[in-house]
Parts: C-alpha cells; structure tokens; sequence
C-alpha cells in the first residue's frame, strides 16, 4: 500500500497564464511546481507590464495622428485635403495606417522598457517595508516610469477633452487668421497707396479724356441721326480719333506701364498671401498647441490627477516588487542559482573584504577558472622544460660535431 501523498498539487498555468509570467520576466518552469498565490502575483505583475505597452501603442499612435493629419479649421465641419473636399470627422486612412505602425512599434519600445526596469529591479530585504536604501536603490527606476507615464497620460489627456479643446482651438485660428491678414494689410497698404500716388495723375487725364470721348461720340450720333454726317459731324470724327490718340499714348508712355506693372504685381502678391491665411491659420492645430489647450481647459488639478492615475500604473510593478515578501517561488529561484553557480565551480564570500571607502565587497572565487589556469601555466612550464632540454641536447651535438672535423666550421681566406 502506497501512503506517500502529495499534501499540495500546484495549479495547472492556463496559456494566458504563461504569457503574462513571461511578461514578468518570471520562471514559469519554478512557477508551475510553485503556489497558486505566487502564480497569481506574476500573473498580476506582467497584466500591468503588457497592458502599460497596450495604452501607450494606443497613445503614441494618437499622437502620430495628430502631428501628422491634414491640418484645417479644428471645429469645420469639411476640410479639403490635398484640393479634395471631406469630412473632417472622417479618418485619414493614410496617416492612419503610418500611425497604426508607429503605435505598434511605440508600444513595444515602453513595452520592453517596462519589463527590463521590472525585471531589474530586486526584492527588497523580503519584507513589506519600503526601506530607504531599497528606495535610493530604484530611484533610477521610479525617474524612467515617470518619464514614461508622462508620455502616455498627454495624448490621452488631449483626447478625453477633444471637444473643448476643439473650440478654444478654433477661437485661436480665428484670431490668428485675423492677426495676419491684418499684418498683410499694413505690409502691402503703404506700398499700394505709394504706387496709387504715381498712377493717379494719368488715370485722371485717362477719365477725362473718356469723358470728352463720350460727349463727341453723343455728337457724332446726334449730326447722324438729324440728316447725315455734316461737315461739322467731320470736325468732331476729326477730334474724337485725336482724342483716342491722347488717350492710347498715355497708356503706352512707359512710366505709366512701369507703375501699372509694379501696382498689379502688389494686388496679386497680396492676394496671395491673403489666400494663405487659412494655411497659416490651421498651422496652429498641433500637439504642443493641444497640449496647452488641455491643461488651460482641465485645470492643473484634472491635469495632474491624470498624469498621477498613469503614473500609479506605471511605478505599481516596481513598488510591488519591492513590497513582495519572499515565497517558496523566490526561495527556489535563488536554489537554481545557487546551483547553477555551484555547477559552473563559482564561489562568493560575501563581504569578504571592504574597499579603500569602507564599503564591503564580496570576493568572486571562479574555480573551474583557476583550474583551467592551472592548467595552462602546468602545460607551459612543461614545455618551457622541454624547448630547455632540447636546446641542450642539440648544445651538445654540435660540439662533439666540431670536434671530429673542425675544417668544416672554419674557411680560411686565400690571397
């Protein structure tokens, strides 16, 4: 009869399970053979982890959106994009798709930032406390998920106030819009009313002698029709085609065309960049610009409540961590290591020694190391002793060689 039982069979991991340990950065192999409460706190840990990569994919696509969309009126109910008219509500497949990218990529980066800076970071003394040594020891830690959070909470925030931000917005372009028309307006006015100035002389001549034109073609058609064309009627046909030479050299006479040329070049220059205001007006619909409208619209106490709300998910996991106490998973880790360094032959002495501040140090013995060292000075002490013997040996040869037939290692010179 068998009496040997198990006194506690561990949870069987779902596959959720095991995506959100890997996650964590935790061992699923020493998480299976663990307790469901260890299980359920990694489960916990990498749900935060991937679901902060989750939010900021959504965020920093957003953003990317909005830096990249065509811009326009913020609260017109059409825009025109690229000379084609549309609805402003409707999407910009486009930037769309290159934000839905960028998003994707976005969310992956904080997603592996996040796991490394969980990860990284230890457990404490395994106690609840915070200690103030294990909180100077993550400060690093705290400072990049801050950073991070901010990046995240921003374009969510512009987002949740998208409505007011929209009509404070289109306030603004309007202003701006009126602003650089008005600016447009003192720039060109002086240089118009100055070619006006040189102009009017010939157009009053010109309006003058259109009005003499009119009254001799009057008299012309008045002889006519009172019985045919008199010599009197010849004497105002005579006039009036001197009147159209007046008139046609003025409009030749160079300084006149040189005014004109320069007076139209001002109207056309200015119409221009009249035309431009709506460009220049819509240029104002950015994110740096959304960003202020948020918090001048929320209030910085909204404002921060949302950062803190962001803030709060991201730095959880590191707190957490240094709030956990050990369990029988952290016990079994910390055995695989221990076996693990036994098994590579690595031997640490804690605070073995301290160091020229005083602070104590651990002294890393690498026996496999010093065998192979060992070894190695062995093998080439040996082969020192060898290449010696040898030389002597060969030493030796040479002069029992010179001693039988000298002649043969001496050549006299000859005259």
């Amino acid at each position: 009869m068998n009496t040997e039982k198990q006194f506690y069979v561990s949870p069987r991991a779902t596959k959720i399970m095991r995506i959100f340990w890997k996650a964590a950065g935790a061992d699923h192999y020493l998480l299976q053979q663990s307790t469901y409460g260890d299980q359920i706190k990694y489960v916990c840990l990498g749900g935060i982890i991937i679901a902060t990569g989750v939010m900021a994919a959504i965020a920093g696509g957003y953003a990317f959106y909005t830096i990249f969309e065509p811009k326009g009126n913020a609260i017109d109910s059409f825009r025109t994009v690229s000379g084609i008219a549309g609805n402003y509500d409707q999407t910009h497949w486009p930037t769309a798709l290159k934000a839905l990218v960028f998003g994707l990529i976005w969310g992956l980066i904080i997603f592996n930032i996040d796991r490394f800076i969980v990860t990284s970071t230890g457990k404490g003394d395994g106690t609840e406390a915070i200690t103030k040594k294990e909180f100077v020891g993550a400060l690093p830690r705290l400072v990049m998920g801050a950073i991070i959070a901010l990046t995240i909470s921003k374009p969510v925030e512009i987002r949740m106030f998208k409505t007011e931000i929209d009509v404070a917005l289109h306030e603004k372009q309007i202003q701006q819009q009126q602003s650089y028309k008005a600016n447009i307006d003192s720039v060109f006015n002086g240089q118009i009313s100055k070619k006006e100035s040189q102009i009017s002389p010939f157009l009053e001549r010109l309006k003058q002698l259109n009005a003499i034109g009119d009254t001799l073609q009057g008299r012309i058609n008045y002889e006519i029709s009172h019985g045919g064309c008199s010599d009197k009627c010849q004497e105002f046909k005579q006039q009036f085609l001197k009147n159209d030479e007046a008139k046609n050299a003025i409009k030749n006479d160079p300084e006149y065309l040189a005014v004109k040329q320069q007076l139209d070049d001002l109207e056309k220059t200015r119409k221009q960049k009249l035309d431009e205001s709506d460009k220049v007006a819509a240029g104002l619909d950015g994110l740096l610009e959304r960003i202020k409208l948020a918090h001048e619209k929320a209030g910085w106490v909204i404002s921060l409540f949302i950062t803190l709300l962001f803030m709060t998910i991201e730095l959880t996991p590191i707190f957490f961590k240094l709030m956990l106490i050990k369990s029988p998973y952290d016990y079994m880790e910390e055995n695989v290591k221990e076996l693990l360094k036994a098994q590579q032959g690595i031997e640490i002495k804690h605070n073995y020694y301290p160091e020229k501040e005083g602070i104590e140090r651990d002294l890393v013995i690498n026996h496999e190391v010093i065998r192979v060292l060992k070894e190695k000075i062995q093998i080439l002490e040996t082969q020192s002793e060898l290449s010696a013997t040898a030389i002597h040996s060969w030493k030796e040869k040479k002069k029992e060689d010179i001693a039988g037939n000298p002649e043969n290692f001496i050549k006299e010179d000859q005259a």
